[in-house]
């Protein structure tokens, strides 16, 4: 044995020097029935020559490779530096053609005769499909697919596809005058900055419509509206009623998207109301609710107006109950629907054209967020959903305040709070499911910012101010 290991460590060091040298390797040795040799066949991709390694053993060589390739073992010690190479398959010419071409096909360059002629409204088409932070990595690229924002084609395509997951605009305690934007598909926080509002005063969220969100500022005085993603703005006229209290605001569009234009309603608690519309950009409609209708309204400011195609819906605290304006047909409408039983903090939602109710139901020390529907033909609220129970332990004995961040498209966020906590959820009244949202952080810090109102919204990179 020790013998065969001598020859084996002789051959390894004439074949180490062989490389390094880069030499010819040795010719094989003639192999011989009679003899107890037996030999390894090595390939060196660098040489087309066979090595043959000599490998005495008092058994035979099909013994020998027996030893060498026994399934389930592998060979210790220095036979783990041999191993059994399969001849190479020798290539046709047209084969070593076709893989040259393969691989300049296929080294990521794009043939300019053939892309140049891509179909421009199939480009859109695909463009437009792409996730919303991926379509503004997208316009970085060159100054012609940066111009997609403006082109009419494509804010066609964009209008035609499904409505998106919506998106939170938040402001916080800490940064009253810059946004938090929320995406619950990513679960992620942006933070986007829109040059054009005012600085020196505090400006709320109000309401969205088509990608566009119309901003408040604390003194009742002035309307914005601004695209969160394009930064495209407007600040709409002075109103013509000098109303400093507290207002409720809601928004819709004349058509299916903001190029048909949109309107704005605001009205106050003495029943005073204006109308305003992007198309001739002037506040119309001025006037009073009508005498049917029960003054002064008592609005739940904490409940943000749900819109429903053309009509917008407020909540109505004495009497409890609904108020409705149509904007096209300008007609005003109260339901006088009580609330349930032992809930606070009530605020409306909507979910494919029905009308939800969100709040807490607090029943000793206990608190749960419920969910009810209302029922058309009874004009009742039915509860349909409730917090998971092991959720509510969180709020067990805690003074536990809610507030709605916003809802369209299903989606609402919801804020609970207390002393101690700060909780963000989301509830999607589709399939029923809870979701925590991550912490809100200043940018490249650590520090947790507290969510102090917002609005929901449909991110749409065409929708223009």
């Amino acid at each position: 044995m020790e013998e065969e290991l001598a020859m084996l460590k002789q051959f390894i060091g004439q074949l180490q020097e062989l490389l390094h040298n880069g030499s010819h390797p040795p010719s094989s040795p003639p192999s011989s029935s009679s003899s107890s040799s037996s030999f390894i066949v090595l390939h060196n991709p660098h040489y087309h020559n066979r090595w043959c390694l000599p490998f005495t053993e008092e058994n035979s060589a099909d013994d020998s490779c027996d030893i060498l390739m026994a399934p389930g073992k592998k060979p210790g010690g220095i036979f783990n530096m041999l191993e059994t190479v399969k001849q190479p398959v020798k290539r046709s010419r047209k084969d070593k053609k076709n893989q040259g071409k393969s691989s300049t096909e296929g080294d990521g360059n794009m043939d300019q005769e053939i892309w140049q002629e891509f179909p421009h409204d199939l480009f859109e088409s695909v463009v437009s499909r792409l996730p919303i932070p991926k379509f503004f990595q997208f316009r970085a690229v060159c100054r012609k697919w940066n111009a997609l924002i403006d082109s009419d084609s494509f804010s066609r395509c964009c209008t035609d596809l499904p409505q998106t997951i919506p998106w939170f605009y938040t402001i916080t305690h800490e940064n009253v005058n810059s946004g938090q934007v929320y995406d619950p598909s990513s679960k992620k926080w942006h933070h986007p900055i829109i040059p054009a509002l005012p600085k020196k005063t505090i400006v709320l969220p109000m309401a969205s419509a088509g990608g566009l969100v119309c901003f408040l500022d604390i003194g009742h005085r002035n309307f914005y509206v601004s695209n969160p993603l394009t930064k495209s703005f407007r600040e709409l006229p002075a109103r013509s009623f000098k109303v400093w209290s507290r207002v409720a605001v809601g928004m819709t569009l004349n058509g299916n998207s903001t190029s048909d234009g949109y309107k704005v309603l605001w009205v106050g608690c003495e029943g005073e109301y204006e109308v305003y519309d992007s198309l001739s950009n002037v506040w119309t409609k001025r006037g009073t609710i009508p005498s049917n209708i029960k003054l002064p309204v008592l609005l739940n400011f904490k409940s943000q107006p749900v819109a429903i195609q053309s009509t917008l819906y407020f909540m109505l605290t004495d009497p409890e109950g609904i108020l409705s304006y149509d904007m096209v047909s300008g007609k005003w409408k109260q339901y006088v629907i009580p609330g349930p039983p032992d809930l606070s903090d009530l605020t409306l939602a909507e979910c494919g054209e029905r009308l939800m109710l969100v709040g807490l139901l607090t029943k000793n020390a206990a608190t749960c967020v419920c969910i009810w529907e209302l029922q058309k033909m009874t004009l009742l609220w039915k509860e349909v959903d409730r917090m998971p129970n092991i959720w509510c332990l969180e709020f067990y004995g805690k003074h536990v305040r809610m507030n709605c961040l916003g809802n369209k498209g299903c989606l609402m966020m919801l804020s609970l709070r207390s002393r101690q906590m700060n909780r963000l959820i989301t509830y999607n009244a589709v399939t029923r499911e809870w979701s925590k949202v991550p912490g809100c952080t200043v940018p490249r810090g650590r520090k947790r910012l507290w969510i102090a109102c917002g609005t929901a919204f449909h991110p749409s990179p065409t929708a223009r101010a």
